[in-house]
């Protein structure tokens, strides 16, 4: 019904055809940055606990010595 009522009032609009391709383009732009935050994320906290690790083995060899 969607495409009867587009042919019966002559078209996109162009306005909202750029308003579309803006946002999917957007769309694209945030799920990009999403996916690079992720990969960020995981390596800052995978060498946090490496850190944390290493640091609770220092500890308990300290307190071994």
């Amino acid at each position: 019904m969607a495409k009867a009522l587009v042919g019966h009032v002559g078209g996109y609009d162009p306005r909202l055809v750029f308003e579309m391709r803006r946002l999917r383009q957007r769309v694209r732009d945030l799920e990009l940055e999403v996916m690079q935050l992720r990969e960020e994320n995981d390596a800052l906290a995978s060498s946090v606990t490496d850190a944390h690790l290493i640091s609770l083995e220092v500890a308990k060899e300290s307190v071994l010595a």
